[in-house]
């Protein structure tokens, strides 16, 4: 029998070749709103409106104690002039880095609209009422698995998160309570950031910022 193989099979296109020219829209000082929520909130709706796949979808950086930076991808749950909320089990990976460093940075990318938002800020658990209210509006499913998964721990294989589902669901039937490591957290805004691609790598970026209690809208170079 011959040997196989190793080589790669040859790529037409490397990925250092592969570019894009964003010419959809522009971001100007005059078209844009003064508030960065009012900002937010209008391109959000607009990548729902343009059925752009899980607009909701957000990626989390944090810092630990460690000094080790990490990211993942969570859903944002809600938002107000108090900040952007999204839910995760407390003793999770996020959760522990958040409980030694409270900041944390939020992105938005909808790659359809040529479009990304960046916030950071400093980082709270919502109330109790609040993650109450949420927890109890999900899915049966999901509110047995909140209890069924010992988030970000390793365990012996995917029969470990079976078996606990089966036993938390025996256990509350159509009732599981909120479990006490699972809830919301919300981040504060101190500082937005507009990126709307444009042609030439010259692309409008707009960053709002915190200065005496009013937010200052600048253009940042590409």
């Amino acid at each position: 029998m011959a040997a196989m193989s190793t080589e790669r099979p040859a790529l037409s296109t490397t990925i250092a070749d592969l570019r894009k020219s964003y010419e959809r829209a522009e971001l100007s000082e005059d078209a844009s709103l003064a508030d960065p929520l009012a900002q937010f909130d209008q391109w959000l709706q607009q990548a729902i409106a343009a059925q752009v796949p899980e607009p909701n979808a957000m990626t989390l950086a944090t810092v630990g104690a460690d000094q080790r930076p990490s990211t993942r991808i969570v859903l944002i749950k809600g938002y107000d002039a108090r900040g952007i909320v999204w839910y995760t089990n407390y003793d999770s990976r996020k959760g522990r880095e958040l409980a030694a460093n409270p900041f944390a940075a939020l992105q938005f990318h909808w790659i359809e609209l040529e479009r990304v938002v960046r916030i950071e800020g400093a980082v709270e658990k919502v109330d109790v009422a609040e993650s109450d209210a949420y927890f109890h509006s999900r899915p049966l499913d999901s509110r047995i698995g909140a209890w069924a998964s010992p988030q970000s721990q390793v365990i012996a294989g995917r029969s470990v998160l079976v078996a606990n589902a089966a036993r938390y669901g025996a256990q509350f039937l159509l009732q599981p309570p909120r479990p006490p490591h699972w809830g919301g957290y919300r981040l504060v805004p101190q500082q937005w950031e507009f990126w709307q691609g444009r042609k030439s790598r010259l692309h409008d970026r707009l960053r709002y910022r915190l200065d005496g209690g009013q937010w200052r809208r600048e253009r940042l170079a590409p």
